[in-house]
């Protein structure tokens, strides 16, 4: 980011002093205004798992909440995939960084909180470790929703591929893979379709 913070002072119509008071380079600001980014998200989290559904109908709100926060919040999210750079962390603070780790771990706490509730619930495979399926969720969004981001219209126009679709059905088939034999009684085998309880159950 070639932003200065000569130039961040003056959108914020503050002095550079004033700016230094607070933050001690320009980015442990950029983090600053990450872990603002990560409350929202984590906010759209809670409440797409709050409705009091069965655990995998709230995996799919989870994603869906995820697909939101990119929509609507799009500089948010970039900032937290630009916070993945190598170089950029060279130049955080150690208070920062560590305050940015405990924001990180209430992000993957709201997700393997779930998974572990599906697990005890017999609807996810017990020898899944919950924080590798989080990754793995998280991994696989994360891919198609920069894909989106970059140019969404290339995939439309030149393969006739609508992403947002293959993105849903992407998180369709990892889902799938963890649910029990239990799990799947009640929820079809539909690729690409939110899963829906059979009326019987």
């Amino acid at each position: 980011m070639n932003t200065t913070v000569d130039e961040i002072a003056e959108a914020c119509e503050l002095s550079k002093g004033t700016l230094y008071l607070y933050y001690c380079c320009k980015e442990d600001l950029i983090v600053a205004v990450s872990m603002r980014g990560m409350d929202v998200m984590n906010d759209l989290f809670r409440e797409a798992i709050s409705t009091g559904e069965p655990t995998i109908k709230l995996i799919e709100n989870l994603g869906e909440a995820y697909y939101s926060f990119f929509k609507n919040h799009r500089m948010y999210f970039r900032l937290l995939y630009f916070f993945e750079s190598p170089q950029f962390h060279t130049q955080v603070s150690a208070g920062m960084k560590e305050m940015c780790i405990i924001h990180e771990r209430k992000t993957w706490d709201i997700i393997t909180d779930l998974i572990k509730g599906g697990i005890q619930e017999g609807m996810i495979h017990k020898d899944l470790d919950p924080l590798e399926v989080a990754i793995m969720l998280w991994s696989n969004s994360n891919g198609f929703l920069r894909l989106l981001d970059r140019d969404n219209t290339y995939w439309e126009e030149a393969m006739g591929i609508n992403l947002e679709r293959t993105l849903r059905r992407s998180n369709a088939l990892l889902v799938e893979a963890m649910m029990t034999e239990k799990a799947l009684q009640i929820y079809p085998r539909v690729i690409g379709e939110h899963p829906v309880p059979r009326k019987d159950s």
